[in-house]
């Protein structure tokens, strides 16, 4: 064999080489490109086979029994969870909270889910069945739907129709949970009757920010983080207020910011947040 004849040999495996690499970079591109849209899909199912069958079932409640979730069928306030709380009889003054309506109704759930201020702070204390006036008034969010006779959307399983499980893209399960409450005025992430989305990571939350109010604002529209402080002149009608978090921080990590860069390594769970989803009722 003469050197001409092993230059063409070198040349030839150089190339095929560089085939072989060209390849490779298109399947891992390809690869990575199939991820972030099967993760777009699943985040869409979740807007339209959860979030929205929920708002659905709400809905279907105020429909079919005249009040809110929780509320007082024959005295109603307009209160999820408002039949937990008294109402002035003498007519000395009015019936609405802060004057006759004293208290704060709790959060309509169906178990705790996630270690309160856990996933956002703010979190507000759990509706218990307690007794008002003689009668027990029980606060269990499957209880309520199931005495009207209203299914709940599939979820995670039977019994866990308020869970869903999801991908974080760290690759790690997480679950969001629904609950309902009633956010008194002033409150940062909107007064009167809420859905409270527990365990949303921040590209979640953003996605159905946007999905729903058609832009991604946390302080502003129907969909908004959990704030614990009051809504004042300083923080109110002004657009562009982002959500406290990103991907790159960990849960248990250091404290989130919207833009800054977190410590989250491809192995951590990426920090979660709860958001407060207005119902129309």
């Amino acid at each position: 064999m003469n050197a001409t004849t092993c230059r063409k040999e070198r040349g030839f495996s150089l190339y095929e080489l560089t085939f072989v690499l060209v390849i490779i970079g298109l399947i891992t591109s390809a690869v990575t490109i199939g991820t972030n849209l099967q993760r777009t899909a699943e985040y869409l199912k979740i807007k339209q086979k959860f979030v929205d069958q929920w708002v659905q079932a709400y809905n279907q409640y105020y429909t079919r029994s005249g009040v809110v979730l929780g509320d007082e069928q024959t005295e109603p306030r307009f209160m999820v969870g408002g039949a937990s709380l008294y109402y002035p009889l003498d007519g000395n003054q009015p019936g609405i909270p802060g004057f006759g309506i004293k208290g704060m109704p709790g959060k309509i759930c169906h178990g705790q889910g996630y270690p309160p201020n856990s996933v956002g702070r703010g979190d507000r204390h759990l509706a218990r069945a307690r007794s008002v006036a003689g009668r027990t008034v029980d606060q269990d969010l499957f209880s309520l739907l199931d005495r009207h006779g209203i299914r709940m959307p599939p979820a995670r399983a039977e019994g866990r129709e308020d869970r869903y499980v999801y991908l974080d893209t760290n690759g790690n399960p997480q679950e969001l949970q629904i609950c309902f409450q009633w956010n008194p005025p002033r409150t940062t992430s909107g007064s009167g009757n809420m859905m409270v989305l527990r365990g949303l990571t921040p590209d979640l939350a953003r996605m159905l920010d946007e999905q729903i109010d058609g832009r991604v604002d946390a302080r502003e529209g129907m969909f908004r983080q959990q704030n614990i402080n009051p809504n004042t002149l300083g923080s109110n009608g002004r657009a562009g207020h982002e959500w406290v978090g990103n991907n790159t921080y960990s849960k248990n990590g250091k404290p989130p910011t919207a833009t800054g860069t977190g410590d989250n390594r491809d192995e951590d769970e990426v920090i979660l947040v709860t958001a407060h989803y207005k119902m129309n009722q």
